[in-house]
């Protein structure tokens, strides 16, 4: 049974790593700090059959990256925080639940009901957002007859369903390698395209690339310090080339 690992704390990878290595049927094929990459392993091994998942990593969650990934195989969420519990079983994938500190006895728990849910249905056959089809190339945003400056709405695919984000809901967009980090008001997508495509949907009357890597929304800013400005929770870089421009659109007194 293939497992990977995905927590942004070392102690915490350490820990399962070991525990995972008492049982010979289990083999840890990767261990990951953040879901990027573990993202990418997913793109090249459709044999994983089981992932102990963080719910609290840098940038999104660990629900997030579940709904970024198509017929996921089971997930044992693993976290500090027990008020999640009620939420992460809305999920036919997630197995289990592991509150920090992790003991051997709740471990392999975990393990035989994932171990159950294998022997019980056929090996799923996941496609992770950033899989193509002919037909659909995988999460790139859509509506290209809309021009920018007149749409109100665009669509991600994600797991082939197309998805309405509202532009007015979009706070921030952050390139990460390969893939985009849509935040918006009320929930956050992970899909796989570019910052330059995005920036093609979005009005530049209301929004503005103040770094290599992010968009923001000049609508939401909250506060401005220095070379970084507050939206929402997120503290985002603004370079010194862009500046001028973002004091341009603040209405000052």
């Amino acid at each position: 049974m293939n497992c990977i690992i995905v927590d942004d704390e070392t102690l915490a990878r350490n820990i399962l790593e070991g525990l995972a290595a008492k049982d010979p049927e289990l083999t840890v094929a990767g261990t990951y700090s953040n879901a990027m990459h573990a993202m990418k392993h997913l793109n090249q091994h459709e044999d994983t059959d089981l992932i102990f998942l963080d719910i609290h990593m840098p940038d999104f969650t660990g629900f997030d990256f579940i709904q970024t990934i198509k017929n996921p195989p089971a997930v044992v969420l693993v976290t500090s925080d027990k008020n999640f519990a009620t939420e992460a079983f809305e999920y036919d994938c997630i197995v289990d639940y592991l509150v920090k500190p992790i003991t051997e006895e709740r471990f392999f728990r975990a393990v035989r009901k994932a171990k159950a849910l294998k022997a019980s249905a056929p090996a799923p056959s996941f496609t992770p957002v950033s899989g193509t089809t002919p037909a659909a190339p995988a999460a790139e945003p859509i509506s290209q007859t809309v021009p920018a400056d007149t749409a109100t709405e665009f669509y991600v695919n994600i797991d082939r369903r197309l998805i309405k984000i509202e532009i007015q809901s979009v706070n921030v967009v952050e390139a990460k390698g390969d893939y985009i980090h849509i935040k918006t008001e009320a929930k956050n997508y992970i899909v796989h395209s570019t910052l330059k495509k995005i920036e093609e949907k979005l009005p530049a009357s209301l929004f503005l690339k103040v770094h290599r890597t992010y968009i923001i929304n000049t609508k939401k800013i909250v506060d401005i310090e220095d070379n970084s400005v507050l939206i929402g929770k997120d503290v985002i870089p603004v370079s010194r080339a862009n500046r001028p421009e973002l004091m341009k659109r603040l209405n000052m007194l």
